[in-house]
This record gives C-alpha cells, sequence and structure tokens, in this order.
C-alpha cells in the first residue's frame, strides 16, 4: 500500500469519528494499516485545564493500562518527559533507563506486550496543549528501522490530527477560528502531505523555492500551527486539503 493511501485511510477514518469511546477502535484499525503493535495518544495537559494527564486512547492490553494507573507510572514512565525534548519524534531505545525503577518499567511493559520498539511523538498546541503519540512494535531492529523511516512522515502528521480530533471530540479545548488559505497555500500543503520536499513542490507548481516557503509559513500563521506536520494536519482536519 502506497505511504499516501495509508494516511489517507487513516485520517478519513478519524474524521467519521463522533464519540471518544470510538478513537481505541481507530487506531486499533490504524495499526493494521501501518504494521505496527499498538498506538497510544495521550493528552499531558491543556490550556483550560489544571488536571494532568486528563485523556488517552491506546490499544494497550487492559491489564497493562490498569497496572499503569494503579501504579502511578506516569512518575517514572520516561516516555512521559519527551514532551520536554520538542517536536522531534524519539526512538525509545534513546532514552535514558539509567535507573532501575525505570528498568524494570520497561521490563514489566515488555511482559505485557508493550515493545520492544517504540517511538513517540511530542505535540504541542498554540493554547498551551501537551500531548503524546507512541507508537511500539515486536519486529526486529532491523524491520523497525525501515518502518520507522517509511512511516516517520505519515505519523507526523497522524499525531497533530490525533491533537485535532482528540480535543475536539472530548472538549478540552476550546473552539478556535482560523483565517482561509489561499489557493497556493492549498496547493503547498497538498503536496507537502504527500511528502514532497520543497523543491519538489516548487517544481510541480512552477514557483520558486523561496516562494513555497513563504506560502507554508504564511498557511501555518492562519492556521496558528508550529510546524508545516501540524499545518498539514490541521488543514486537512478543517477540510482545507484532501488527501
Amino acid at each position: 500500500m502506497e505511504d499516501h493511501t495509508r494516511l489517507s485511510l487513516s485520517l478519513n477514518s478519524l474524521r467519521e469519528l463522533k464519540h471518544p469511546e470510538e478513537l481505541d477502535q481507530a487506531l486499533s484499525q490504524i495499526c493494521t494499516l501501518f504494521g505496527l503493535t499498538h498506538m497510544t495518544f495521550l493528552v499531558v495537559r491543556t490550556g483550560i485545564s489544571s488536571v494532568s494527564h486528563p485523556f488517552y486512547c491506546s490499544t494497550y492490553p487492559r491489564d497493562w493500562v490498569q497496572t499503569y494507573l494503579a501504579c502511578g507510572y506516569f512518575d517514572i514512565d520516561p516516555v512521559i518527559d519527551i514532551i520536554r525534548t520538542g517536536f522531534l519524534p524519539v526512538d525509545w531505545s534513546t532514552l535514558p533507563q539509567r535507573s532501575p525503577e525505570a528498568v524494570r518499567f520497561f521490563e514489566e511493559a515488555q511482559c505485557h506486550g508493550i515493545g520492544p520498539n517504540g517511538l513517540t511523538i511530542p505535540v504541542r498546541g498554540a493554547n498551551g496543549e501537551r500531548c503524546l503519540f507512541s507508537v511500539t512494535s515486536d519486529v526486529s531492529k532491523a524491520q523497525w528501522s525501515s518502518l520507522c523511516m517509511s512511516s516517520v512522515h505519515d505519523l507526523h502528521v497522524l499525531s497533530h490530527y490525533l491533537h485535532e480530533k482528540v480535543l475536539a471530540l472530548t472538549g478540552l479545548r476550546e473552539a478556535a477560528r482560523y483565517r482561509d488559505l489561499s489557493r497556493r497555500e492549498r496547493q503547498c500543503l497538498q503536496l507537502l502531505a504527500k511528502g514532497k520536499i520543497y523543491k519538489q513542490i516548487a517544481a510541480a507548481l512552477g514557483i520558486s523555492e523561496i516562494s513555497v516557503r513563504l506560502h507554508i509559513r504564511s498557511a501555518r500563521g492562519k492556521l496558528g500551527a508550529q510546524t508545516s506536520h501540524q499545518a498539514v494536519a490541521k488543514a486537512s482536519f478543517l477540510e482545507l486539503i484532501n488527501f
């Protein structure tokens, strides 16, 4: 299946959801599309509530989720700290696991079928929202590396789309208004969504690479997006572009 096809199918399935309770099943279906074992989306905090970790959706086994919550693993899970690192995906193999608690935590997670491979993408909203999107797999290291390379663009867009969808379904964010995009801004985001780089977008549209950068920067400003991936996700969520 072509990369943009599985991303399109994933976003279309999320677009149809009407209730938060439907998210777990949707993530399970998306896992199958990407050849992953598990997916989890965690709202760490929002801009309108002081409650920590107010919502999550996940394909993790129920017994692991119950164990995680009962033991208060939010306090020792190194994955949670990724929210402080920026915008880029973080492979779990690079996380510090020096403390005995962290080592035991990952060992217990693997006993519940989580991992051993994992990738987490931090998502930051314009209104102070902080979320984490994590995916896991039990394939070999070589297969995992190949899977990450072929999927990271789509997963990055997907993480931001989930951010929009989850906060909209749960009411954890006030509705925002966005300025409409110009035709060129939509075209640039449409091609960016398909994995094209700026040089390729410029060639496809017959404009300069500098113009492409300006259009995407303008679109980001109008959408309140901090990154290009977030702009693509927001434009898709608002149905300003199609996959």
